[in-house]
């Protein structure tokens, strides 16, 4: 695991008890204060009050950012995250979707990339680097006909009960994990 990598999981485990979703039926989670104290801005009346309001929110929320005390990102990173991050166990928390009604909608259910290189462990099952910096490791005692080589197509899919199906250049598929 990559200093930048362990440092992310670091981070997300110390984040996860204040970031956990509601109960269902309860109360939703709150917002981040200075978001709030942007919304807040809206509710008042006078123009010239409203848009104070709004430029000193607007300034402390672009402070905390650049202490990064608040990350501010969008479907489309949230999306990236979750691709580059598939096959990994993390915490359900909710920029990773977890307690959120659209993550059904933006799971990642598969992920083809390329290999960059592959060999074998002492068990015989190939070990797989990824063009993308992810390794996946075969599982099961599959034959792999054709041995896997560098540039070739891989597809990943989610299987039944947490694992997942690695497939390469078409070649029926052998389940995997991710070890990094």
């Amino acid at each position: 695991m990559t200093r930048t990598h362990l440092t992310l999981f670091v981070l997300l485990i110390a984040a996860a008890p204040a970031a956990l979703p509601a109960q269902r039926g309860s109360e939703p989670a709150p917002r981040a204060e200075l978001f709030e104290a942007l919304v807040r801005c809206r509710s008042i009346a006078d123009a010239a009050a409203r848009l104070q309001c709004f430029d000193t929110a607007a300034a402390n929320l672009e402070q905390a950012a650049a202490r990064r005390e608040v990350v501010v990102v969008d479907r489309t990173q949230i999306r990236e995250g979750r691709r580059r991050l598939f096959g990994l166990a993390l915490p359900r928390i909710p920029f990773f979707g977890g307690g959120d009604e659209s993550e059904d909608a933006d799971r990642i259910d598969r992920v083809e990339t390329t290999i960059a290189s592959a060999s074998q462990n002492g068990l015989g099952q190939w070990v797989v680097v990824m063009q993308d910096g992810s390794v996946w490791q075969q599982t099961d005692n599959n034959m792999i006909a054709l041995e896997p080589r560098r540039g070739q197509t891989v597809v990943i899919v989610r299987a039944a009960l947490g694992s997942f199906m690695m497939r390469i250049q078409n070649q029926p598929g052998v389940r995997a994990r991710r070890i990094r």
